[in-house]
């Protein structure tokens, strides 16, 4: 809770900062726990201001944990700002504990007989949406894919309400109709393309990570089945992709249609026309899925963050970790990721973990992973974008502390390499990158259903074949940016409580999982892929 005038919030009672709920100014008096503090430079609203005297090499802490160095004097009352702290990150030490982690599961008993529509796949899988996925092995496809696109989005009734019709407004011309065709396929949610720049020209490492990434995409409960185009030359081979595909699921059984454009006898336009023909087939044939109750057990969420800000580990991102810790205890599963943002908290990371070689994993996969980076000249610490520092997280290890309490408390089952499916219930950390789009691919590739993504700056960020749901850390950017928000937890702020915030977006989350809802990214058409890469270019 903040203090008694809101202007002040202690997240932990051993931090050395607090957090300035508002913009303060030299000679305001703050209080928290009845100690007065007197404000004695200007201390911007998200941004934190020192609780005690500190000298150079005094290590400072927020949430409870070390998240900075002071590489100057900071007095009591004065900013903490980039020019008086730099990042710093505690070494990891592992859980010497031989029992499994010790968790108070939340009582969920109220959701304990709630379900949501899914479409059950036949292998037992449940996904929140049933698309038809398009997409390429190799970036010289990607014409292709997306003339594929326009051949079927529109005529097939997807179609978004975009700027081409105001353009033929402007000109004095009629508005296009085709966006209210009616939809021969009522059962199938979407026609969704992915486009890359990959599959050539990188190592034979990144082809078979992307085949990966891909397959995964294909096998997702929530895709019906996929037309993929092959070049014929590339990296990314197509006994590569089929390989990858029996890697993921040996019994694969949906429509998977491929087409090699080197191979193809007749040229480009005759191809297309064979390949609008099949594919409109199969679109029948998928058509034939229904949605069916189902229990909450088979969600699997997948959390991240991005245009993150001061609050958002005060607000949203605790929320997350609620209704994360309500799925787990309901049999499902959430998967948190962005490694370069649990910098600092390995440790209390670690001693959640159930088994013992998922700690030593989770060194090991950061460190290899840090060691790329200085490998290239830059390193964890360099994380916050501008837009982070700006508004109030200066240190890796600060947006790290925050960031992690999208997972919540319960144990984590599972230490997941890029590209790994989450196959068992329970909270999993995924190794992948803080990018947004990154992340957010990677999170569906291992097989989250819903992506719930926090943000404090605002952010478009979708998914081609998962619902993202977007929420928010303050109001003022739900309400200045409410079509890209999809739920806001700034109330927080003002003391709502956060556990009927969390039941609030669990119900949201059922309801988008159900078709019932769509998210502010799918209204946007905003379907973003970016495979990483970790490799180089040869």
């Amino acid at each position: 809770m903040t203090d008694t005038r809101g202007k002040v919030l202690c997240i932990h009672p051993d931090d050395d900062m607090l957090v300035a709920l508002v913009d303060l100014h030299p000679g305001d008096t703050v209080e928290w726990a009845r100690q007065p503090l007197c404000i004695r430079t200007p201390v911007q609203r998200k941004h934190k201001v020192a609780r005690r005297d500190c000298a150079p090499g005094d290590i400072l802490r927020l949430y409870g944990t070390p998240v900075g160095k002071a590489t100057k004097p900071i007095g009591a009352g004065c900013a903490v700002t980039i020019d008086n702290l730099e990042h710093y990150a505690p070494a990891p030490v592992l859980h010497a504990g031989t029992s499994a982690p010790i968790w108070n599961a939340p009582d969920v008993a109220r959701w304990q007989q709630a379900t949501f529509q899914g479409v059950v796949r036949a292998d037992g899988r449940v996904g929140t949406a049933n698309h038809w996925l398009i997409f390429p092995l190799v970036f010289c496809e990607n014409r292709n894919v997306e003339q594929l696109r326009d051949a079927l989005v529109r005529p097939l009734g997807y179609g978004q309400d975009d700027l081409a019709d105001f353009t033929r407004s402007l000109l004095g011309g009629a508005a296009s109709t085709t966006s209210t065709a009616a939809r021969p396929f009522p059962n199938v949610d979407g026609v969704r393309i992915i486009t890359h720049q990959g599959g050539c020209g990188g190592t034979p490492a990144d082809a078979r990570s992307l085949c990966r990434i891909l397959a995964a995409y294909a096998d997702h409960p929530n895709v019906a089945g996929v037309t993929v185009f092959s070049l014929g030359c590339q990296n990314a081979q197509v006994d590569m992709f089929k390989a990858a595909l029996a890697e993921k699921n040996p019994k694969f059984d949906k429509p998977c249609l491929i087409y090699e454009q080197q191979k193809w006898a007749g040229g480009e336009a005759a191809m297309m026309k064979a390949v609008v023909q099949d594919t409109l087939k199969q679109l029948a044939v998928a058509n034939e899925a229904r949605r069916q109750p189902v229990p909450l057990s088979h969600l699997r969420i997948g959390v991240k963050c991005g245009g993150s800000d001061g609050f958002s580990g005060i607000t949203a991102n605790p929320v997350l970790g609620l209704v994360s810790d309500r799925l787990v205890a309901l049999g499902g599963a959430s998967i948190l990721s962005e490694f370069p943002e649990l910098c600092g908290v390995e440790s209390s990371l670690m001693a959640r973990c159930v088994h013992a070689s998922d700690q030593q994993r989770f060194v090991d996969l950061m460190h290899d992973f840090e060691t790329r980076a200085h490998a290239v000249g830059t390193r964890f610490a360099d994380n916050p974008s501008p837009g982070n520092i700006r508004d109030g997280l200066i240190t890796d290890a600060m947006k790290s502390a925050g960031a992690a309490r999208k997972g919540g408390s319960s144990p984590i089952v599972a230490v997941l390499d890029y590209g790994e499916v989450a196959s068992q219930p329970g909270l999993s950390l995924l190794c992948a990158p803080g990018n947004d789009v990154e992340s957010v691919t990677a999170l569906v590739a291992a097989g989250a259903n819903v992506v719930l993504f926090t943000t404090g700056l605002g952010t478009p960020t979708g998914n081609p074949i998962a619902p993202v749901v977007k929420v928010s850390s303050n109001t003022d950017v739900a309400t200045r940016l409410s079509e890209l928000i999809d739920f806001d937890c700034g109330s927080i702020l003002q003391g709502a409580d956060p556990e009927g915030l969390a039941d609030a977006l669990l119900a949201q989350i059922v309801a988008t999982a159900s078709g019932h809802t769509q998210t502010q990214a799918d209204r946007l058409g905003q379907h973003d892929f970016i495979f990483w890469r970790r490799d180089i270019s040869l």
